[in-house]
């Protein structure tokens, strides 16, 4: 087998740290070893919630790193203005309707925020697709470049697709959906600049032009692969494939199934607070138990908290709650495993959150208040990864924990995982998945054109 030249195209990449950049690193960190000569064009200056340089000391030498500059603000700085344009006022200072109060508060914030929602279309990180293009041209010609996967989101990534295929006509491009678009993203997240009728308008278009430019179509659950195909039934089922999200299990080290020390059973929250992992329901729930059994409980959240309104009601636990903010990877596992179980909140019927994915494969129990229809909750189900409760059932939610305060702080009897199913979802096997996918794709494609047109269309020539 030749080894196969892919530019993996991504908005954040290491030193960047969060679970957006884990999927891209990893296939950074493997692909190369599958027969893959991997170039990655990705930006100087990412927006990311924190910094992680030991991700970037995984990625092997011989990968071929691009950056580039993007005029997207720092994360602190956009923090700062969602807070401005989003802001409420107390509610002392309600205005009612045609007052003073509510004609001030209609001023320069909601213009500037109209404004940008109709600039900044599907996302902010859309001031890189310029500076994107023109690279990842020069890139494709200059590498010879036999196959292109773009990961998103940002979603304005996407916009390259049709970009190079119109430059590019027979080169094989891969679009990568680390989420479910546009259910997800107006649906249920509703982000500052996806929400008016002209981003709903912008995204179904750049989804509809990206599906048909693909070659092929990725999704990280089946229930989202299902969820795009269904959009554009009249493209074969053969075009959209399932490569799901995984855990590293050189990173994770041994797992203790044995009772954590201290009193309290400890709850640890890995990821970012945001609207589909919103806590309200399960403070609710915390907040109803009998104050002996409450003060049992230690709730840990490790990740940055996207809104003021989220960290106001997990504060409300009081001396329960133990905030870490943002922490590197390497810091947050370590952590979870001085825990008695992980927590995990998803209102999201069709994606499964990365963290997901490192707590089945630390081997830690469960408590998951989560869609009762979802694919997190069929997947901890199908992997007994612990236990569960309907996101939105406070009643359900308080009997969770009233369980787990009868278990103890030795839960393990009753937790029983299925290691041979988890072990599936280990990054390093499923790189090896996509690398054959992507050699199966380069091959195709390949096989329908002969050597000189093959050349002459990733070229772009006459």
């Amino acid at each position: 087998m030749n080894d196969l030249n892919v530019l993996l195209v991504c908005y954040a990449f290491p030193p960047a740290g969060g679970t957006g950049v884990m999927r891209a690193a990893s296939l950074a960190r493997y692909l190369p070893a599958e027969g893959i000569r991997l170039d990655v064009l990705t930006t100087r200056n990412a927006s990311a919630v924190g910094t992680d340089a030991s991700l970037l000391r995984d990625i092997p030498g011989d990968v071929r790193i691009h950056r580039t500059i993007t005029l997207d603000l720092p994360f602190s700085i956009k923090k700062g203005i969602k807070k401005l344009l989003t802001g409420r006022k107390p509610a002392s200072a309600a205005a009612s309707p045609g007052s003073n109060a509510e004609k001030a508060g209609a001023g320069k914030p909601g213009i500037v925020k109209r404004v940008l929602e109709n600039i900044l279309v599907p996302d902010p990180q859309v001031t890189w697709y310029p500076v994107l293009t023109r690279a990842a041209r020069r890139i494709v010609r200059k590498r010879k470049i036999d196959l292109v996967l773009i990961t998103a989101p940002p979603f304005s990534n996407l916009l390259l697709v049709e970009s190079l295929r119109k430059e590019f006509p027979g080169l094989p491009i891969v679009a990568d959906f680390r989420d479910e678009w546009l259910t997800t993203a107006f649906e249920l997240v509703s982000f500052l600049f996806s929400s008016g009728e002209r981003a709903r308008k912008v995204a179904r278009k750049i989804e509809a032009s990206t599906v048909t430019n693909a070659t092929a179509v990725v999704a990280v659950t089946e229930a989202a692969r299902r969820q795009i195909h269904s959009r554009y039934p009249e493209l074969p089922e053969s075009k959209f494939h399932l490569i799901p999200n995984g855990y590293d299990a050189t990173k994770l080290g041994k797992t203790e199934l044995a009772p954590q020390s201290g009193d309290k059973i400890v709850v640890t929250h890995v990821g970012t607070i945001y609207t589909s992992t919103e806590p309200t329901a399960l403070v609710e729930a915390v907040e109803s138990l009998p104050p002996d059994v409450r003060s049992r409980f230690l709730f840990r959240f490790i990740g940055h908290i996207e809104e003021p309104r989220f960290r106001d009601a997990i504060l409300k636990l009081g001396e329960a709650v133990e905030l870490k903010g943002y922490l590197p990877q390497r810091e947050a596992l370590a952590l979870m495993q001085e825990t008695d179980y992980v927590l995990l909140i998803n209102q999201d019927p069709l994606n499964v959150g990365g963290k997901f994915y490192d707590y089945v494969g630390g081997g830690k129990p469960i408590l998951g208040a989560v869609h009762p229809e979802g694919e997190t909750r069929r997947l901890l189900v199908e992997l007994r990864a612990g236990w569960w409760a309907p996101i939105q059932d406070v009643e359900a939610i308080r009997g969770l924990f009233l369980d787990a305060a009868h278990r103890g702080k030795a839960p393990f009897a009753e937790f029983k995982p299925d290691t041979a199913r988890i072990a599936q979802y280990e990054r390093k096997a499923l790189a090896q998945r996509y690398a054959a996918l992507l050699h199966s794709i380069a091959g195709t494609a390949g096989e329908t054109l002969t050597e000189e047109e093959g050349t002459v269309a990733r070229r772009g020539q006459p």
